[in-house]
C-alpha cells in the first residue's frame, strides 16, 4: 500500500492527551479558563468529536486530574520525570497493555482548537501504511513572517511525503530567489509548517523510548528528530483543514479566547 492510500476499515484509534502543570511561560495552562471552560476540557471535546474509541488524559498533577474528573474525562496518572509527551504516552501504553499494532494519537493538552477531522486524518494516514510507525501533518506556508519565525516548525519531505528534516530555521533555502527577492516567498518550492499532532503504532513508541536523544533533537528542541536520526520514517500528510492556535503564552490564551468564545 502506498503512502497516499488510506484504509477502508473503521479507524478505532486511541487518543492520549499529555498534560503537565509546570509550563515555564504559562504555569497551570491546562486548567486555565477559555470561554468558560478549562483549556483541557476544550481539548478533550475535540477528541470526543473524532472517531477515537478511547480518550485518556495523561498527567502527573492532581490538580489537572481533579479538573478532568469534573467534566467526566478519563485520567491516567503518570510519573513526573517524563521529558516529553511521547514519553508520558509510552507509560500509558505500558499501564494499559495495548497491543503493538494499536494506533495512538498524541493530542497535546494545549491545543484547544485542534479540528477533530485532523485527528481522524493522521490516524487514518498511519493505518493506511502497513510498515510505518509514525505519521504527522503539515500545512503550506504562504508568508515570509511565518517561514522565518523560529517558533514555527518547518518540515521538508520527499516525493512520497516522508519527512527529510524538521527545523525551526527557514527551509528549504532557495539560494537564488532569496538573494534576488527577500520580500516574497519563492513559488518554485513548497514551504510547509509542521502541525504538532502525531499518530504512532504502539510497537514503534516502545522502540522510540529505548533510543537515546539525538544531537539534532537537542539542538532544535524537536523530539521528532530522534526518529529520523535513528533511521525511521515519518509520513507527513497535508492537513485537510487549518488548525486553530495552540497555547504557549498569555497572548496565545487571549487568541484562543477570542476564537472559542
Amino acid at each position: 500500500m502506498s503512502a497516499r492510500e488510506t484504509s477502508d476499515k473503521p479507524l478505532g484509534f486511541k487518543v492520549v492527551i499529555p498534560a503537565r502543570y509546570g509550563s515555564t511561560r504559562l504555569p497551570g495552562k491546562p486548567i486555565l479558563p477559555i470561554a468558560g471552560k478549562p483549556m483541557i476540557q476544550h481539548v478533550v471535546e475535540r477528541a470526543r468529536a473524532s472517531a477515537a474509541d478511547e480518550i485518556l488524559v495523561a498527567t502527573d498533577d492532581p490538580r489537572i486530574a481533579e479538573v478532568c474528573h469534573g467534566f467526566g474525562a478519563e485520567v491516567v496518572m503518570t510519573g513526573s520525570a517524563h521529558r516529553s509527551g511521547s514519553e508520558r504516552i509510552t507509560e500509558v501504553i505500558e499501564l494499559r497493555g495495548w497491543d503493538d499494532d494499536v494506533v495512538v494519537v498524541n493530542l497535546q493538552g494545549d491545543e484547544p482548537a485542534m479540528p477533530a477531522a485532523l485527528l481522524d486524518q493522521v490516524a487514518r494516514d498511519l493505518a493506511g501504511i502497513a510498515d510505518l510507525g509514525m505519521s504527522t501533518l503539515a500545512v503550506p506556508i504562504s508568508d515570509r513572517a511565518t517561514l522565518f519565525d523560529p517558533h514555527v516548525v518547518k518540515v521538508v519531505t520527499d516525493a512520497r511525503g516522508y519527512a527529510l528534516y524538521f527545523s525551526r530555521a527557514p527551509m528549504p533555502w532557495h539560494r537564488d530567489e532569496f538573494l534576488a527577492n527577500r520580500a516574497e516567498l519563492p513559488t518554485s518550492v513548497p514551504f510547509l509548517r509542521h502541525i504538532g499532532l502525531y499518530a504512532y503504532r504502539v510497537g514503534f513508541l516502545k522502540r522510540y523510548l529505548a533510543w537515546a536523544p539525538s544531537p539534532l533533537e537537542v539542538a532544535e528542541s524537536l523530539e521528532q528528530l530522534r526518529v529520523l536520526w535513528h533511521g525511521e520514517r515519518i509520513h507527513v500528510a497535508i492537513a485537510v483543514s487549518e488548525p486553530g492556535p495552540g497555547v504557549d503564552t498569555a497572548s496565545d490564551l487571549a487568541k484562543a479566547e477570542r476564537l472559542l468564545a
